[in-house]
């Protein structure tokens, strides 16, 4: 059966470009969501927050969770602000108005605009012109001088980080960059008060690692999209390591001026083998089964949470029939939605062997909601 996408209403987000961005399955997530009666609600791969967003300005009590540090900041800015949104004009209009700097960004990720081309005298790519990255050295540096409180503080990198986004010039992440210069990469870098809203809720924000932060807290439902490796063999790990996509978001929070290294001038401590994911594991345990299967089933058993709801791709680690095994093992399927973007219908389907042995196509996004044992 096929139906047209949900007309569920979601609330508007705001989030930077991001390969694993779930904006079009919100309105998805949040009809799933109100099937059941959950109240409190844990996003614990929170990524960009544009799902822990629509859910708290819906009135849910929100746990935003994600090991990334740029993803707490926008969390705190999104879902602990109790102020106005005006209230933040004149903090933003003072970091416009502070003089450029050269200083560590424009250092290693400032380019000049060459007639067009991006490849600098040093023979690498850059991911912003160097008009743009001294107003990021002087600002980052002026966020520092000020003092702020931890939410104003997290407002004043979200603002910075969404103007960067408008400005770079790279695919969505940066892990390359673009050969030639985007033509946004030549317009300036110009801060705005983010989308915030006066948050309500009890909400809370951490930057966990997953099976820390479940054995510590209970929810009515929680909601994961955790990062997938590819299921294809051939493809290296190292090729979707969310870390290392956005290491340059993580150096604009910490501000800590790391050791660098490879083309993309990437943090050390993102490299392949400190920034894993296991969800990531391309490998197989000794049983035969995918290590990040093992670790999907790990989580469901551990969370807290009587209702579970499962953000997963066909393009990832897990294979249908394992997924399938693993969903059976610890609990009663209550749905599944597959999505297919390219034609706009979502398929609303009983929990049969249909996705599990449909092989044809490829890339399919699932939602599954499980009620717990």
């Amino acid at each position: 059966m096929q139906q047209t996408l949900s007309h569920f209403h979601a609330p508007p987000t705001q989030g930077i470009k991001y390969i694993g961005s779930k904006l079009k399955l919100i309105p998805q997530v949040l009809e799933l969501v109100k099937k059941v009666n959950a109240k409190t609600i844990l996003d614990g791969f929170a990524g960009t927050t544009r799902v822990s967003q629509a859910l708290a300005k819906l009135g849910y009590t929100v746990i935003c969770n994600d090991a990334a540090p740029w993803s707490e900041v926008f969390g705190t800015c999104y879902l602990l602000n109790t102020k106005p949104r005006e209230t933040y004009q004149p903090l933003i209009d003072h970091f416009n108005a502070v003089q450029p700097i050269d200083g560590w960004f424009t250092e290693h990720y400032g380019g000049h605009a060459n007639g067009g081309n991006a490849i600098q005298a040093d023979g690498l790519k850059k991911p912003w012109q160097h008009h743009n990255t001294r107003k990021l050295d002087a600002i980052r540096q002026e966020i520092e001088n000020l003092n702020l409180n931890p939410v104003d503080k997290a407002v004043a990198l979200t603002s910075l980080i969404l103007a960067l986004d408008r400005v770079d010039s790279s695919l969505g992440h940066f892990s390359a960059y673009l050969k030639d210069w985007a033509p946004r990469a030549y317009k300036n870098l110009v801060l705005e008060v983010p989308e915030i809203f006066t948050s309500e809720g009890a909400h809370q924000v951490h930057q966990s690692d997953i099976f820390d932060l479940v054995p510590r807290i209970s929810v009515d439902l929680a909601y994961f999209d955790p990062p997938y490796g590819s299921n294809n063999e051939k493809m290296p790990p190292s090729r979707v390591r969310y870390a290392a996509y956005y290491h340059l978001w993580k150096s604009v929070i910490l501000f800590d001026k790391p050791t660098l290294f490879g083309k993309a001038k990437r943090r050390e401590d993102t490299s392949d083998p400190l920034a894993a994911s296991v969800f990531e594991e391309f490998r197989h345990n000794a049983d035969g089964r995918f290590i990040a299967v093992d670790a999907i089933a790990k989580l469901i058993r551990e969370t807290q949470a009587r209702w579970i709801l499962l953000s997963y791709s066909s393009g990832g680690r897990a294979t249908a029939q394992q997924l399938n095994e693993v969903m059976q093992d610890n609990g009663k399927l209550l749905a599944v939605l597959e999505l297919d973007y390219k034609r706009n219908v979502m398929a609303g389907m009983k929990w049969t062997d249909k996705w599990v042995n449909d092989t044809e196509t490829p890339n399919r996004e699932f939602l599954f909601l499980l009620e717990k044992n």
